[in-house]
């Protein structure tokens, strides 16, 4: 393992709210460790997946405290940090880093749209700053949610200027060829945020994925990771194209209500199924269709989630 990797599949892991939207912190617990047993190297608490900004400040860093209070180890954690200021996300990304955190992903500012990638640099620049010296920094490249982007010129611009503070990037841009870029820029920890180009990625230096449906399939997901290590390039794609099909059927239907529904489902408690606003719980009956399509085109069975 390079410093700062965490090699193999690391979880975006689904943040449970109680019936009254606070954080259920025995959920959260529950879920980072049945994660782990299914093969997860590591999880990122507070990604898009995890609803990160509908969660205040003060809550995401009282999660996480809840996680390594449980035994859960920071090492092994990425939470999200990202918000629309230096001086918030700076707060945020301390705190994360002082429970022992392996690093934290940053989004860039995403409020003013057109702005420079001069602008970008100085904006990453202070908050550097912020945190200090020992700053592990993850960037997230997310423009269909952010829509401000971090093209690889400016990824590579700094982590030549800060090569101990921005050591890797997170791709969801779902650009093939961005990511390709990427993975060229010499020294830098590229995860790409899906596991469809995965053994492509994987062939091309990166230590595999972040993906949103590893709350549900981390255990397949996890398996192309090890084959392709192995080196059974033939194993890992035969299993990849179920791991494909089970991501789009997913992503077609929300990932995020759509796996809180499936693990309200599996684990027959309903808080699962609840999302903060604006986002809109899925109904039992439509998670209950896609589990059953889950199952007659992936192979798939809801059930064994467990409690």
């Amino acid at each position: 393992m390079l410093d700062n990797t965490i090699d193999g599949l690391v979880a975006p892991i689904l943040t449970p709210f109680n019936d009254d939207m606070s954080v259920a912190p025995d959920l959260y617990v529950e879920h980072a460790r049945w994660l782990f047993g299914q093969g997860c190297a590591g999880i990122a608490p507070f990604g898009t997946t995890g609803e990160a900004l509908s969660v205040g400040i003060d809550e995401r860093i009282a999660a996480i405290r809840a996680l390594v209070d449980a035994g859960v180890d920071p090492s092994r954690m990425i939470p999200g940090t990202g918000l629309s200021n230096i001086a918030d996300t700076a707060r945020l990304s301390r705190a994360c880093l002082d429970m022992g955190c392996a690093a934290v992903m940053t989004l860039p500012p995403f409020y003013y749209k057109t702005v420079t990638e001069d602008a970008l640099y100085r904006y990453f620049e202070q908050l550097i700053a912020a945190i200090g010296p020992d700053a592990r920094i993850f960037l997230y490249h997310i423009p269909p949610i952010a829509i401000v982007g971090i093209p690889p010129t400016l990824a590579a611009r700094l982590h030549s200027d800060f090569p101990d503070q921005v050591v890797g990037i997170k791709d969801s841009s779902g650009d093939w060829d961005n990511t390709k870029e990427l993975l060229t820029i010499e020294g830098m920890i590229v995860y790409p945020g899906s596991e469809l180009p995965l053994l492509d990625a994987m062939a091309r230096g990166a230590p595999g994925c972040i993906s949103a449906t590893a709350n549900l399939n981390a255990q397949a997901i996890s398996k192309v990771i090890d084959l392709c290590q192995q080196g059974d390039i033939g194993g890992a794609a035969a299993l990849h194209e179920n791991v494909k099909r089970f991501r789009l059927l997913v992503e077609d239907r929300g990932p995020i209500p759509a796996q809180k529904r499936l693990l309200a489902i599996a684990t027959g408690d309903e808080r699962w199924g609840n999302v903060r606003p604006p986002l809109t719980a899925m109904p039992e009956e439509a998670g209950r269709k896609l589990a059953a399509t889950l199952k007659r085109d992936c192979n798939f069975e809801i059930s064994t989630r467990g409690g």
